[in-house]
């Protein structure tokens, strides 16, 4: 059996799940999250904890018990706490600045670049550090690799947009003859 598939899924106090059939739809402080898992898997509410069990034995449904698990309990997170990516932007001349909702970055291209963000998700500039802030986790990993994908992290130098704490390895470069 799925080790994490097997983990019940807490819900914490001001969260309200509705289960019906395969669809749940989590209310929380923050929003409203709702996804339709695969049929088969069954999702059992108990009080204030939320089991997953699979229908059978095989390669899918032993594949699904752990995924759907790990949704369900970033779900019930999400409207709960929410989640955050920090993205750092590094390099002479790059900046970010939030104008309303948009986000205008100036990444040494001839323009500056404009990110619009998707519903539920916020921007939050502090000074070379972007936050991207939501309630799904998959949105707000994808937006955060969409912004980074925009400059890379260049190897020779490190300049561009890399998540805070990530390692860029670094190359050497040309070496001076004498």
């Amino acid at each position: 059996m799925s080790r994490i598939g097997k983990k019940p899924v807490l819900i914490p106090e001001g969260v309200d799940v509705e289960i019906d059939n395969h669809k749940v739809v989590v209310k929380g402080p923050l929003g409203v999250l709702e996804r339709e898992f695969h049929p088969r898997i069954k999702i059992e509410k108990e009080g204030d904890v939320l089991q997953v069990i699979r229908q059978g034995e095989d390669k899918l449904s032993r594949s699904l018990h752990g995924l759907s698990r790990t949704l369900l309990a970033n779900m019930v997170e999400g409207v709960s706490r929410g989640f955050e990516k920090a993205l750092e932007i590094s390099g002479l001349g790059y900046r970010a600045q939030k104008k309303g909702e948009k986000l205008t970055l100036n990444l040494g291209f001839s323009h500056p670049v404009e990110v619009e963000p998707p519903p539920g998700i916020v921007f939050e500039v502090e000074g070379q550090v972007i936050r991207v802030r939501g309630i799904d986790k998959e949105q707000v990993g994808q937006v955060a690799a969409n912004i980074r994908e925009l400059r890379r992290v260049e190897p020779y130098q490190g300049t561009g947009i890399k998540y805070v704490g990530e390692a860029v390895r670094r190359k050497q470069g040309k070496a001076i003859a004498k």
